[in-house]
């Protein structure tokens, strides 16, 4: 009887555990010719055709440190947003034929996520994203 009762404890303390450990942002994508990147100081993504959302997770050390972002796109719509206070946030948006460039200063030391969202099938796109 006791065996069985430290069995149960312990298996529902390990699916707290397990879910207590979810991931903040799912990414659920369909792709073709997909090329991801993501270590804790770059991300980056490029795409001949992409349908969904891509979430990477940096690891700003210190408050003030820059992103610097770049992306581009040959066709359809794609919103980029940053998390990093527990509040997404959009970054920039791009749509057939745009590009962009830019930094922004990060106010809090934690992780960053960078979410990657495209409104339908995109085409063609690439991103890049770096603490610097």
């Amino acid at each position: 009887m006791k065996k069985k009762l430290l069995f149960a404890a312990i298996l529902v303390l390990a699916i707290l555990c397990l879910a207590g450990c979810s991931i903040k942002y799912a990414s659920h994508y369909s792709a073709l010719m997909l090329i991801t990147t993501n270590t804790p100081s770059r991300a980056g993504i490029s795409f001949s055709s992409f349908d969904g959302t891509k979430s990477f997770r940096l690891n700003c050390k210190t408050p003030g440190t820059l992103l610097s972002y770049s992306g581009k796109l040959d066709d359809g719509n794609v919103t980029v947003s940053i998390d990093t206070d527990g509040t997404e946030r959009e970054l920039f948006s791009l749509s057939s034929k745009q590009e962009t460039a830019s930094t922004t200063a990060l106010s809090a030391k934690g992780p960053v996520y960078i979410i990657v969202r495209s409104n339908g099938k995109a085409t063609g796109g690439s991103f890049s994203f770096e603490l610097q």
